[in-house]
């Protein structure tokens, strides 16, 4: 919504087509707009309720109230009244009720933040608070080893399936993988029907946070049965709703491949997670070692539940053998704890340094 002074007139957009939700826009406007003004209706309006509508135009005349006064005490060439600043934008856009804090390691912005807050939510001011530790804010809360996870090559999902995103000149390719993962053997078929939907929940996600433009292919699990697919394609329909960038999804064809046509936002975020590799002079690269005990971590879980091995020994290189053995409650002791078994852990100086392998108790190696 906009607000224009010194005039009545109610303008909508074009974009609105719908007759019956013009009239009920104007209506609602009519009722709640101030004498003296002007009010134009832009497309976001379309379906939203008089307290949203109302609390906007309040909004708006609050800016314009302190853009006359601060106007006539203002020098020249200052500015009198900005835009909102980049971190304000996006609490607007991703503000909600399921927020239970907001850290903030800038003063400045701690203060841009909190008047933010109060002005639209009071009662959500309490939330945002100062950062103050030494370690850096990302790496206390985690976020540096969820970028590494969530824009390299490969994503793995809580199911233990995995995408293998790759980026081309013409277009995005996802391809989803089971793992080998199935948790009922006697029913493919509904196996592929539950990652595929993971795999459809986090490529959603995933277009929404790398901004992925242009044309999307994605090629699911093959599945058989008409219906299964079109419950595939309305499930990944319905995660896509979140997404305001426009799209287009077209019904899976016979061979499991989905095509995706999206609207650029912003420019496309490009993360290099991999690192170069120590062991090879800096002509290699491996996956970023930062989240080299998640896999492991998920890996020896999946072995010990699901294929319920009990002699295993993992491999590792020497520098990732001594972390894991450093300490009293070390990472061995962790997984004898939880698990009940002891993990035996051998170092091999060949391996590089993210390699990994876990042997049974024949020293043969467990297909993972």
């Amino acid at each position: 919504m906009v607000l224009v002074p010194i005039t009545n007139v109610i303008s909508i957009s074009k974009k609105i087509k719908s007759n019956t939700e013009r009239s009920r826009l104007k209506k609602v406007v009519e009722g709640i707009k101030p004498k003296n003004f002007g009010v134009i209706i832009r497309t976001v309006s379309e379906g939203k309720g008089v307290p949203e509508l109302q609390k906007d135009l309040l909004d708006l005349i609050t800016k314009w109230e302190l853009f006359v006064t601060q106007l006539a005490k203002t020098e020249p060439s200052r500015r009198v009244l900005g835009e909102m600043g980049r971190t304000s934008t996006i609490l607007r856009d991703i503000l909600n009720a399921d927020f239970t804090n907001i850290y903030v390691n800038d003063s400045s912005i701690y203060e841009e933040v909190k008047s933010y807050i109060h002005d639209i939510s009071p009662e959500l001011e309490r939330i945002v608070k100062m950062y103050k530790h030494r370690e850096p804010i990302f790496e206390h809360f985690g976020i540096e080893k969820q970028i590494k996870a969530a824009f390299g090559k490969t994503v793995n999902l809580p199911g233990g399936a995995y995408l293998v995103i790759e980026h081309t000149e013409a277009l995005h390719v996802s391809d989803v993988n089971s793992g080998n993962r199935t948790a009922n053997p006697e029913n493919q078929e509904e196996n592929a029907l539950q990652v595929n939907k993971e795999a459809a929940r986090e490529i959603a996600r995933q277009l929404r946070l790398r901004d992925m433009g242009g044309i999307v292919v994605i090629d699911f699990i093959d599945m058989h049965k008409p219906a299964n697919r079109k419950a595939l394609y309305d499930y990944l329909k319905e995660q896509m709703h979140h997404d305001r960038a426009k799209h287009t999804i077209l019904p899976p064809s016979k061979f499991g491949l989905v095509q995706i046509t999206r609207q650029r936002v912003r420019p496309e975020m490009n993360i290099i997670t991999n690192e170069k590799c120590p062991a090879c002079n800096g002509t290699g690269e491996i996956k970023a070692s930062i989240v080299l005990m998640d896999d492991i971590q998920n890996n020896l879980n999946y072995i010990l539940t699901e294929q319920n091995e009990k002699n295993i020994t993992l491999c590792v290189h020497p520098y990732v053998e001594a972390y894991i053995k450093k300490g009293l409650l070390s990472c061995q002791w962790k997984w004898f704890f939880k698990y009940g078994r002891w993990i035996k852990v051998q170092g091999f100086s060949s391996y590089y340094l993210t390699e990994f392998h876990f042997l049974n108790s024949k020293e043969e190696e467990i297909k993972l």
